[in-house]
């Protein structure tokens, strides 16, 4: 067999680690590990089936030029992006576009990185199990 790769972890730049930290556990992410070091140069996050790496950046990310969008999945998106509004973030009101009609928020972190969040219960499960001809991933 073939050497393979996994574990597929963005890496972002920001500017206040503690303030990013903050942001993606409220979105469901669990710190994981750090380098220890007063002020933290990396953090590592987990999430059910993701990562992210956050990096102490020495300039502002130039986030126009990043030409990346990060995409979640929530199980009940309603009370999901209710939780979002009560710790004080801002998410969009739910659209419901063709490609997401089950619907979908939109947000930014504190360092201006695009995130998106789709509705993705157990319905939206076994349809797209099915027409892709799969019983399980």
């Amino acid at each position: 067999m073939a050497a393979t790769a996994g574990w597929f972890t963005p890496m972002l730049h920001a500017m206040d680690l503690a303030r990013s930290i903050r942001f993606y556990e409220t979105l469901g992410f669990e710190l994981i590990d750090t380098d220890r070091c007063e002020p933290l140069g990396w953090a590592r996050l987990h999430c059910q089936g993701g990562a992210v790496m956050l990096l102490r950046a020495e300039h502002p990310p130039e986030i126009d030029k990043q030409g990346v969008m990060f995409y979640m999945y929530a199980d009940d998106l309603p009370p999901y992006r209710q939780r979002l509004v009560d710790a004080g973030l801002e998410p969009t009101e739910i659209q419901y576009p063709d490609h997401g009609p089950s619907g979908e928020i939109y947000l930014r972190d504190p360092d201006g990185y695009f995130i998106g969040v789709a509705h993705w219960g157990e319905k939206e499960h076994s349809e797209w199990l099915k027409r892709i001809g799969r019983t399980s991933i």
